[in-house]
């Protein structure tokens, strides 16, 4: 699922608009709309809206010795 994707369902699940969500960042919901449609949120981004959100994000690489990489 791409980022885009997860936005997407977040949305939905969180009953909020990507409008709505895109104000909250502090963006347009022209400009955030197209960087959906380019699938170009940055990390940042995403701890943005996981914070206005109030949810938690995670990403990292997990090595099969269970060594993670954040």
């Amino acid at each position: 699922m791409t980022s885009s994707e997860q936005i997407k369902v977040l949305c939905v699940r969180s009953n909020i608009s990507l409008s709505e969500l895109a104000r909250r960042i502090g963006q347009t919901p022209q400009n955030f709309n197209s960087k959906l449609k380019r699938n170009t949120i940055s990390q940042k981004e995403m701890i943005q809206i996981a914070n206005v959100l109030n949810v938690k994000y995670e990403q990292y690489f997990l090595l099969s010795n269970g060594e993670m990489i954040k």
